[in-house]
């Protein structure tokens, strides 16, 4: 099973980038079209029955999936459940959910539901890490398209949506293995993830959307997506890939802040605030590795010990 050949032009930026305006995440800081902003436990329920209303009424392109043609693009296609369509299986029989919880209020959870299409037998992304991918972005409430990109850019996990960037790390990339270099420099893939995600706007924008996107207050997003490949991320460049300034293990890079300031470990140069670059207090053995040194033997690690 093989997708259309697309050419592998990648930005250069970490961060999505200007194509990629409308899947950036959220500031935070809520905004200031609406003051003040909905309750985010009571939008959470709004959010739920609004998604699961869709799921119950439309179908994906299953059949396309299950038969492909030779010249198949393995993109998903919704439809609503009607007329000619009306014996179609509906997503919410065919999508799953996982229990995410809210990156500002540690009260209120969600159940982010997303549909499979098919796993991919490359690598999976951890949540700070990059995804090579295409993607296309719609709005729940009239299925219009707002973002999107055929041919393949790089996300930076850290940088999109939360609700996407939780549900990219539940597939894989195409298999390395598999993928081929045309005469003409493009690649083929070769069983690359598909999948798609059904975003509430606690985990999306919420009061604080991009104005350029189209996207209304509270909206609830569908992001369709394929996953090509993986880098590692290390958005610091400090030589500790990001997964290891999850310093509480609770898969958010946001609250891991060693010296209190307001730069994320994952994002600061200097994790221990101490004037030495965190680079400079780790060290590589020949194949590679790191080694955390403890100068003072303290049991802290130099580049988290401001007094090491």
């Amino acid at each position: 099973m093989i997708m259309k050949k697309y050419n592998f032009i990648l930005f250069t930026a970490i961060v999505c980038g200007a194509l990629l305006t409308s899947c950036k995440k959220d500031d935070g800081g809520g905004g200031s079209n609406v003051t003040p902003p909905r309750d985010r436990g009571e939008e959470a329920i709004v959010a739920e029955a609004e998604i699961i209303a869709y799921l119950e009424t439309h179908f994906y392109n299953y059949e396309e999936f299950n038969s492909p043609s030779e010249d198949f693009d393995y993109r998903i296609q919704f439809d609503t459940i009607a007329g000619d369509n009306a014996n179609k299986i509906p997503l919410f029989d065919q999508v799953v959910s996982k229990t995410v919880q809210d990156r500002l209020d540690e009260d209120v959870t969600y159940n982010l539901y997303y549909l499979n299409v098919r796993q991919g037998g490359g690598l999976s992304p951890n949540f700070p890490d990059l995804a090579i991918n295409s993607y296309e972005g719609k709005k729940i409430r009239d299925n219009q398209v707002f973002d999107g990109s055929v041919s393949p850019v790089k996300f930076d996990l850290t940088q999109i949506i939360n609700g996407l960037q939780d549900i990219m790390i539940e597939f894989n990339g195409a298999d390395p293995d598999l993928t081929e270099q045309n005469p003409d420099g493009t690649l083929t893939f070769k069983d690359f993830g598909v999948g798609a995600a059904f975003i509430p706007s606690g985990l999306g924008y919420f009061n604080n959307p991009p104005a350029a996107a189209g996207i209304q207050l509270y909206d609830q997003l569908i992001f369709t997506f394929q996953i090509y490949d993986v880098e590692i991320g290390d958005q610091d460049r400090d030589g500790i890939v990001s997964t290891l300034e999850d310093l509480n293990n609770n898969g958010i890079e946001e609250d891991d802040d060693t010296d209190g300031d307001g730069a994320p470990n994952y994002i600061d140069g200097d994790d221990d605030g101490d004037g030495v670059p965190t680079s400079v207090e780790v060290e590589f053995d020949d194949e590679g590795n790191i080694i955390f040194m403890d100068s003072d033997n303290d049991g802290i690690p130099n580049y988290l010990d401001s007094d090491s």
